[in-house]
């Protein structure tokens, strides 16, 4: 371990110290090409983010931040959840291992089971689904069998924990999962104190019906206003809408009081071509308005419930390359890998919308139409990109006898062109039984057709 990085670190927390605890980040690192832990510490402190939430329990990030004021999540990964659900001495040994070393320099908050473990709908998720809570309580156990009580334990869903979301009064939990695994975790929740955390993203729902929920509605700004016609309660921006639809389904199980934590949160920076209103402005639009309401004091809290406080952590520290799906997927982060921000963003609230620099107007905020190809991105590995075409044209039983010699796509011979045509042709065959455009980010969608003299290159039509 670097000790003179740990003691740089110790005082670059002293610059953290007046960061409002409200608000955090995610740190992931799903990418080949970010900063070294230590400076994505560095950039957290001087980011002035009050917490940080890991995907795991990685002990070269927890030593570093055990020198640092962060407020820190961390997160048992789904496959180990069934295993401590099964044997208390499974939960006493993760305890053991991940938080005895670095506790209580390290100011663990939140202790996560699994991530959005109610999403995966299948034979194995099932098994999860029902492991979850027992889970959560073998390691309340453990926390409490070493004189551990300030840790509080919980698990971030997703919004597909509920079957009924508008209008918000209509918030109902999944008929599947609702007495069977939601109104044991309530009561766990409720019996040890501890929060309902939510990933909630506006931008999926506005996405999938731009047609019928305004942008500025999801945006935190203009003066589209909608009235829950049971409850009464007026809705000014999405995201409280999806809040309180979580808690009108909590209150008819019975529980509240049970507080929220946005665990995850955000909007994307970038995104394929067909991904409307992924850009920069939208995203520092989201991110910006989304900070002055969290971190407003008073407190504005939601419409059905005004004034309580609600611990919010963007998604993400950076963009992470290597994340398959859509191109969103991998632009979400505040940060480039190199340090500087992808925009300008004040973690503490005290910036105002203008305080800041105008940003370039987006130019997807409506869907695209048009043809769009499927290439190699510029300076792919040409090993990599072979192997990749080997597998398009052999595994899927697709056909590349355009690139036969002397048919009309063998020349030039040049892998990259060669992986093009079999990029696009695998794209324009299989896109609707749901691949993409990524082969592990050696490709990238474009509008300029590749096509040279006789040598066509199929197209997806938007």
């Amino acid at each position: 371990m670097d000790y003179l990085a740990i003691y740089l670190v110790c005082l670059l927390s002293l610059s953290s110290a007046k960061a409002n605890s409200n608000i955090g980040v995610n740190y992931g690192v799903l990418g080949n090409n970010l900063p070294s832990l230590y400076r994505s510490i560095e950039l957290l402190t001087t980011m002035k983010a009050g917490r940080v939430k890991l995907y795991d329990a990685n002990p070269d990030i927890l030593r570093l931040l055990s020198t640092t004021k962060l407020k820190v999540s961390i997160m048992i990964p789904n496959h180990e959840i069934s295993g401590i659900a099964a044997n208390q001495s499974i939960a006493d040994e993760w305890v053991r291992n991940n938080i005895l070393p670095y506790y209580p320099n390290t100011l663990f908050r939140y202790l996560l089971v699994g991530n959005e473990v109610l999403s995966y709908n299948s034979e194995q998720g099932h098994k999860m689904w029902h492991d979850l809570v027992p889970a959560m309580r073998s390691i309340k156990r453990a926390l409490n069998s070493q004189n551990i009580r300030g840790i509080k334990i919980g698990t971030p869903l997703a919004m597909d924990v509920l079957e009924s979301t508008f209008p918000p009064s209509s918030g109902t939990f999944r008929s599947d999962i609702r007495d069977s695994v939601m109104a044991p975790m309530l009561k766990f929740l409720n019996r040890t104190n501890s929060f309902f955390f939510i990933d909630a993203y506006p931008y999926f729902p506005w996405s999938q019906d731009p047609n019928n929920i305004p942008l500025d509605y999801a945006l935190f700004r203009g003066d589209f206003t909608t009235r829950d016609p049971d409850s009464g309660l007026i809705y000014r921006n999405l995201l409280d809408q999806m809040l309180d639809s979580l808690l009108f389904a909590m209150s008819k199980l019975g529980y509240s009081n049970i507080q929220l934590v946005i665990s995850e949160t955000g909007w994307p920076n970038s995104g394929d071509i067909e991904e409307t209103g992924a850009n920069i402005y939208n995203a520092a639009t989201y991110n910006r308005n989304l900070i002055q309401r969290m971190t407003a004091k008073p407190p504005i809290g939601t419409p059905a419930r005004p004034g309580v406080p609600i611990t919010t952590f963007l998604f993400s520290l950076f963009d992470e390359n290597q994340k398959p799906g859509p191109g969103t997927e991998r632009h979400w982060g505040l940060l480039h890998t190199d340090g500087t921000p992808i925009y300008d963003l004040d973690l503490t609230g005290k910036k105002t919308n203008t305080d800041y620099a105008p940003l370039q107007a987006p130019k997807n905020n409506v869907p695209y139409k048009g043809k769009v190809w499927c290439v190699a991105a510029e300076g792919a590995n040409e090993i990599e990109l072979a192997a990749a075409l080997t597998y398009a044209c052999n595994v899927a039983n697709m056909t590349c006898d355009a690139l036969s010699p002397g048919n009309e796509c063998y020349e030039p011979v040049s892998i990259p062109l060669h992986a093009s045509y079999v990029f696009s042709t695998y794209w324009a065959q299989f896109k609707s039984s749901g691949a993409t455009c990524y082969f592990n980010g050696l490709a990238t969608e474009t509008t300029k057709d590749p096509s040279r003299n006789s040598c066509k290159f199929p197209s997806v039509i938007l």
